[in-house]
């Protein structure tokens, strides 16, 4: 897949990319993979997320996960990356704020919801685009999915242009230009990484930079 593709949220396989995999999930349980780490967005309703480690956690409309070890989730409607050979940290988080909490290009903002637990790693991301941006065009070195969680608007590619709204997945190939463009409404992306330039490694990181041996 060489263009920006949208990923309509239905129950099962979305996209599969070795190593990575979209599924989607409406309702019914989405048993996860137990071989992969698992990010997972609940776009509407309610859901339940069953960890085989962990027991039973409720979730609401803009929550997300990271599950290393399989298990499933139910009810409501979402989207889950699967990054098989990969193990993350698993977490819990949301619902999404109103905006991000770091600058980004154009006006917009983000907030680094799930850090890579050691430089490299995958991150998960929420993008805000407020209302009247027509964002740069530009690329990234790795290729990005997501959803859209709240708000419409366009993504602008040299292949067309593309609608976006709710509960609507979508995948960028690496290097591929894009732009996110809004009218009057703004536009809330969770947006996933593979990797990053970004985190902690054994000789810089909180614990040991606040360790001062005399």
């Amino acid at each position: 897949m060489n263009t920006f593709t949208p990923l309509e949220i239905r129950h099962g396989l979305l996209l599969g990319l070795a190593p990575i995999q979209v599924w989607g999930w409406v309702e019914s349980a989405l048993l996860l993979p137990a071989d992969a780490t698992c990010y997972g967005m609940v776009t509407t309703g309610r859901a339940q997320l069953r960890d085989p480690a962990a027991g039973s956690f409720d979730l609401c409309q803009g929550m997300f996960f990271v599950l290393p070890d399989g298990g499933s989730v139910e009810g409501g409607t979402g989207l889950v990356i699967a990054l098989t050979g990969y193990r993350g940290l698993r977490q819990i988080g949301g619902p999404l704020e109103a905006t991000g909490r770091l600058r980004y290009i154009d006006g917009c903002s983000d907030t680094l919801l799930i850090c890579p637990p050691r430089w490299g790693e995958p991150c998960l991301n929420h993008l805000h685009i407020p209302p009247h941006t027509d964002q740069t065009s530009h690329t990234h070195p790795s290729v990005r999915i997501g959803v859209i969680m709240g708000g419409t608007g366009e993504c602008r590619t040299p292949d067309g242009v593309y609608p976006l709204q709710p509960g609507i997945g979508w995948y960028i190939p690496t290097g591929y230009q894009h732009s996110f463009f809004t009218q009057d409404e703004a536009l809330d992306v969770v947006a996933w990484h593979p990797d990053s330039d970004f985190g902690p490694h054994d000789d810089d990181h909180p614990m040991i930079n606040r360790t001062i041996i005399e």
